[in-house]
Protein backbone atom coordinates (compact mmCIF):
# COMPACT_ATOMS: atom_id res chain seq x y z
CA UNK A 1 0.00 0.00 0.00
CA UNK A 2 1.58 3.14 -0.93
CA UNK A 3 0.88 6.89 0.30
CA UNK A 4 2.07 10.29 0.10
CA UNK A 5 4.18 11.74 2.30
CA UNK A 6 5.50 15.77 1.76
CA UNK A 7 4.26 15.05 -1.73
CA UNK A 8 6.17 11.59 -2.66
CA UNK A 9 4.76 8.29 -2.57
CA UNK A 10 5.86 6.25 -0.11
CA UNK A 11 5.40 2.15 -0.23
CA UNK A 12 6.25 1.78 3.25
CA UNK A 13 9.30 -0.55 1.90
CA UNK A 14 13.16 0.56 2.83
CA UNK A 15 15.41 2.71 1.28
CA UNK A 16 17.42 1.46 -1.42
CA UNK A 17 20.42 3.38 0.04
CA UNK A 18 22.40 1.54 2.38
CA UNK A 19 24.92 2.58 5.32
CA UNK A 20 28.53 1.08 4.30
CA UNK A 21 29.32 -0.32 7.52
CA UNK A 22 26.21 -2.08 8.50
CA UNK A 23 24.41 -2.52 5.55
CA UNK A 24 21.46 -0.99 6.95
CA UNK A 25 18.79 0.38 5.13
CA UNK A 26 19.17 4.30 4.81
CA UNK A 27 15.85 6.97 4.05
CA UNK A 28 15.77 8.21 0.68
CA UNK A 29 14.71 11.68 2.38
CA UNK A 30 15.90 11.60 5.73
CA UNK A 31 14.30 14.57 7.10
CA UNK A 32 10.91 13.75 5.69
CA UNK A 33 11.32 10.38 7.32
CA UNK A 34 12.23 11.80 10.52
CA UNK A 35 9.60 14.37 10.54
CA UNK A 36 6.89 11.78 9.31
CA UNK A 37 7.59 9.71 12.28
CA UNK A 38 7.81 12.21 14.80
CA UNK A 39 4.02 13.53 13.40
CA UNK A 40 3.19 10.41 13.75
CA UNK A 41 4.48 9.35 16.98
CA UNK A 42 6.90 6.27 15.78
CA UNK A 43 9.58 7.55 18.17
CA UNK A 44 11.39 6.26 21.12
CA UNK A 45 13.22 8.31 23.74
CA UNK A 46 16.24 6.70 24.77
CA UNK A 47 17.37 6.51 28.37
CA UNK A 48 20.45 9.02 27.52
CA UNK A 49 18.13 11.28 26.43
CA UNK A 50 15.49 11.13 29.10
CA UNK A 51 18.59 12.13 31.61
CA UNK A 52 19.79 14.81 29.59
CA UNK A 53 17.02 16.62 28.65
CA UNK A 54 15.85 16.50 32.32
CA UNK A 55 19.20 18.36 33.21
CA UNK A 56 19.40 20.65 30.17
CA UNK A 57 15.70 21.51 30.78
CA UNK A 58 14.40 20.62 27.42
CA UNK A 59 10.85 19.04 27.54
CA UNK A 60 9.67 16.26 25.09
CA UNK A 61 6.82 18.82 23.99
CA UNK A 62 9.67 20.91 22.26
CA UNK A 63 11.33 18.25 20.03
CA UNK A 64 7.52 17.36 19.36
CA UNK A 65 5.94 21.19 18.63
CA UNK A 66 9.04 22.03 16.65
CA UNK A 67 8.73 19.27 13.63
CA UNK A 68 8.00 21.88 11.34
CA UNK A 69 11.27 23.85 11.66
CA UNK A 70 13.32 20.74 11.44
CA UNK A 71 16.82 21.02 9.40
CA UNK A 72 19.23 18.51 8.89
CA UNK A 73 22.70 19.43 9.49
CA UNK A 74 24.59 16.74 10.07
CA UNK A 75 24.34 13.15 8.67
CA UNK A 76 25.92 9.60 10.76
CA UNK A 77 25.27 7.09 7.96
CA UNK A 78 27.48 4.96 9.42
CA UNK A 79 26.63 5.72 13.38
CA UNK A 80 27.18 3.10 16.24
CA UNK A 81 23.35 1.00 15.71
CA UNK A 82 21.67 2.92 13.49
CA UNK A 83 21.68 5.55 10.97
CA UNK A 84 21.80 8.88 12.53
CA UNK A 85 21.06 12.80 11.55
CA UNK A 86 21.81 15.52 13.77
CA UNK A 87 19.04 17.93 13.22
CA UNK A 88 18.47 21.55 13.53
CA UNK A 89 15.37 22.89 15.62
CA UNK A 90 13.69 26.65 16.58
CA UNK A 91 10.29 27.17 18.80
CA UNK A 92 9.44 30.60 20.41
CA UNK A 93 13.24 31.83 19.31
CA UNK A 94 15.35 28.85 20.94
CA UNK A 95 17.66 26.58 19.03
CA UNK A 96 17.90 23.00 19.95
CA UNK A 97 19.81 20.36 18.57
CA UNK A 98 18.54 16.73 18.48
CA UNK A 99 20.28 13.67 17.17
CA UNK A 100 18.07 11.39 15.54
CA UNK A 101 18.93 7.29 14.86
CA UNK A 102 16.06 6.16 12.11
CA UNK A 103 14.77 2.36 11.46
CA UNK A 104 13.71 2.22 8.44
CA UNK A 105 13.01 -1.17 8.11
CA UNK A 106 10.71 -0.51 11.32
CA UNK A 107 9.65 2.38 10.33
CA UNK A 108 10.24 4.40 13.86
CA UNK A 109 13.24 7.10 15.25
CA UNK A 110 14.69 7.13 18.17
CA UNK A 111 15.90 10.57 19.76
CA UNK A 112 18.94 9.85 21.38
CA UNK A 113 20.46 13.12 23.08
CA UNK A 114 18.94 16.54 22.40
CA UNK A 115 21.04 19.81 23.54
CA UNK A 116 21.05 23.91 23.31
CA UNK A 117 23.83 24.78 21.06
CA UNK A 118 26.77 26.58 22.67
CA UNK A 119 27.27 29.92 20.33
CA UNK A 120 31.21 29.84 20.35
CA UNK A 121 30.92 26.47 18.93
CA UNK A 122 28.26 27.15 15.74
CA UNK A 123 27.87 29.36 13.58
CA UNK A 124 25.29 32.28 14.44
CA UNK A 125 22.34 30.49 13.17
CA UNK A 126 23.18 27.48 14.70
CA UNK A 127 23.22 25.26 11.80
CA UNK A 128 27.05 25.02 11.13
CA UNK A 129 30.27 24.46 13.04
CA UNK A 130 32.43 27.06 13.24
CA UNK A 131 35.91 25.99 11.93
CA UNK A 132 38.31 25.09 14.43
Amino acid sequence: MSRKIDGKTDSGRAGTARSKSMNLPLPDDPLSFIQECVRSRRMFWTYHVNMRMDRRSIARRTILDAVESYAMIESYPDDKYLPSYLVWMTLDGEFIHALFAVDVADRTVRVATAYRPQPLEWTPDMKRRNPR
